[in-house]
């Protein structure tokens, strides 16, 4: 039988947060705030190169039972860790690689939201922390973590919800924190996916002109589903794998736009001249092409879903799909045997890897009724290659970052 991911409702996160509060700082907290996970349909490595990403925000939450202090001290206290253990750390203790561990999401929010202006204001939090969004899966967990702290210390500190402006700031010192702080250099599709999902949408993000538009993703009524497959196989974004590939497209992009400010949808014929400018500049030229290619072709391919979506055509969204994973398995070299296991089990139409990569989830938009075969397939695939047994939830457009209490 597969194994199936529990998810509790709102008024269960706030129960069980505020019970962790209570029981680790003796006192009740001020709210509870909640962001979610998020998966992303298509658009893979390309938020860093200007290109575009299609993610919704997950129906799985982190939340966060929250109130203030006034020593300059944040304590902090996860489910997910030692629920009896409550981690100290000055505010003035917080700043470029420290805390580096799980605590550098949460601190690490507070310190760059005080550091960009957006939050006016901290002397100190307890923190009491709970989630459903699966960890090291690709599902944006780092994500779920800031947007609930960061949302949690904006509103204690002014009383009041953010505007949308505010929220874009948000996801920059949230961003700060995740590349700064804790070392691991992602783009901003996950916090944008977390603070400004909307039930029943897909969010369009464009990361060269910073729009943003939410198209419909209604699957139910097709009789189809977005199924997850977490694979459990060991996962971190800060081991250099990711950095490293970030690494040559930032160095393509500095190198060949004006100013070095430009991003690869600036650039003529971008794999060719990356190429080119690998060859002068003694790097490896063909894969300098192949990293370049992956963001080109998976920009036209999210340019193209974005369409298909609205028109309805579900049947071109899963060929791109495909097409998306085995570039990222190809010519990104981000996929992992674990991965490509489920991606083959799925069927491959409509099934691609999700997230940054080396390890993580599979997604699959598959017909509702053969939801179970599917995920039956892809867990008796993993068992045959001796792989974790994997985990499997149903994936729902959810709402952003919000106070639940």
């Amino acid at each position: 039988m597969p194994n199936w991911i529990n998810t509790r409702d709102d008024a269960q996160l706030v129960t069980d947060a505020q019970a962790l509060f209570t029981k680790s700082f003796g006192s009740a907290p001020a709210g509870v705030w909640a962001a979610p996970g998020r998966v992303n349909l298509i658009g893979e490595h390309v938020d860093y190169a200007g290109g575009l990403s299609i993610p919704f925000a997950l129906e799985q939450n982190t939340a966060v039972a929250v109130a203030p202090r006034t020593d300059g001290v944040l304590r902090m206290v996860s489910e997910l860790e030692d629920n009896s253990a409550v981690t100290e750390i000055p505010l003035d203790k917080v700043g470029p690689g420290s805390p580096a561990d799980w605590s550098g999401y949460v601190a690490g929010s507070v310190w760059a939201g005080l550091q960009v202006g957006v939050i006016p204001t901290c002397t100190g939090l307890d923190i009491a922390i709970v989630s459903d969004v699966p960890i090291g899966s690709g599902l944006s967990s780092s994500a779920a973590l800031e947007c609930s702290v960061a949302l949690a210390a904006f509103e204690l500190a002014t009383g009041r919800s953010p505007a949308d402006e505010e929220r874009r700031r948000l996801v920059q010192a949230c961003m700060r924190a995740e590349n700064e702080v804790v070392g691991a250099s992602t783009g901003g599709l996950d916090q944008n996916a977390s603070f400004f999902g909307k039930r029943g949408y897909a969010l369009v993000l464009d990361f060269r002109s910073g729009e943003l538009t939410r198209v419909p993703f209604d699957l139910a009524s097709r009789g189809m589903v977005l199924l997850i497959a977490d694979t459990n196989a060991p996962h971190t974004l800060s081991d250099g794998q990711y950095a490293s590939r970030r690494g040559v497209i930032d160095a393509v992009q500095h190198a060949l736009t004006p100013g070095g400010t430009g991003t690869i949808r600036d650039i003529p014929d971008a794999a060719a001249a990356a190429a080119q400018w690998a060859r002068d500049n003694g790097e490896d030229a063909e894969l300098t092409s192949r990293r370049v290619r992956h963001v080109v072709e998976e920009t036209a391919r999210t340019q193209e879903v974005a369409h298909l979506l609205e028109e309805g055509d579900i049947d071109g969204v899963r060929e791109r799909m495909r097409d998306s994973h085995i570039s990222l398995r190809d010519l990104y070299q981000v996929t992992t045997p674990e991965l490509d296991s489920a991606f083959h089990a799925a069927g491959e139409l409509g099934a691609r890897m999700t997230g940054g990569g080396f390890g993580g989830a599979v997604i699959a938009l598959i017909d509702r009724d053969v939801v179970d075969d599917t995920a039956a397939a892809i867990a008796s695939a993993a068992a045959k290659h001796g792989f974790p047994e994997p985990t499997f939830l149903i994936a729902r457009p959810g709402e952003g970052a919000r106070r639940l209490r």
